[in-house]
């Protein structure tokens, strides 16, 4: 269990506190501060399920080398001893990246499914810290507000707002990778609450 007596203050946490915190309590480590992480419900997990079978489906009949994976995975985005995050999905690239424990750089992609918890964290920390890093393309898609927030870092940061209703293309696949946003808006309609 983690010793309490050797707490720190936020800020000063490192990657050695993050793998020592009591594993029946999931966190993030940004920038030296721990984030506790609520479990996450079950839209939450039908839509990152759904957005990984349309992701998966897509790669295997292009014989692609990307992988995605789904939370929970470390990922050690500043490769420093500072933060370690656990994006909702990923999709990984550049296959020296992946080790044994998570993922040690950026990931090509990343979404994150906001919840009343995690939204200010995952629209403004996250949104700078993924930016800085050098993921190429950030998707955030709101359940509550039925829309889907797109950055392509590669080429503008400026958002993309879409609606739940028709398609949107992952840039990093220029666009050639289609998400059905009726398809994700029906997981959420399905199970309101």
């Amino acid at each position: 269990a983690y010793d309490t007596k050797q707490r720190k203050r936020q800020g000063e946490y490192t990657i050695e506190d993050y793998y020592a915190w009591p594993k029946e309590q999931r966190v993030e480590l940004i920038d030296g501060i721990i984030y506790v992480m609520e479990t996450p419900g079950f839209v939450h997990q039908r839509i990152a399920g759904e957005m990984l079978f349309i992701i998966k489906s897509f790669l295997r009949q292009k014989d692609g080398d990307c992988i995605p994976l789904l939370s929970p995975v470390n990922v050690r985005l500043d490769c420093d001893e500072r933060t370690m995050v656990q994006p909702d999905l990923v999709i990984v690239c550049s296959k020296d990246k992946i080790k044994r424990w998570g993922i040690l750089g950026a990931p090509d992609f990343v979404l994150e499914i906001l919840s009343q918890t995690t939204r200010r964290k995952d629209c403004t920390k996250k949104l700078q810290k993924y930016c800085d890093a050098g993921v190429r393309e950030y998707w955030i898609i709101d359940p509550e507000k039925k829309i889907l927030l797109s950055y392509d870092f590669e080429h503008e940061n400026m958002p993309c707002i879409y609606p739940l209703t028709g398609t949107a293309g992952l840039a990093i696949y220029d666009g050639e990778l289609q998400v059905d946003l009726d398809e994700i808006a029906e997981k959420i309609q399905e199970w309101p609450e």
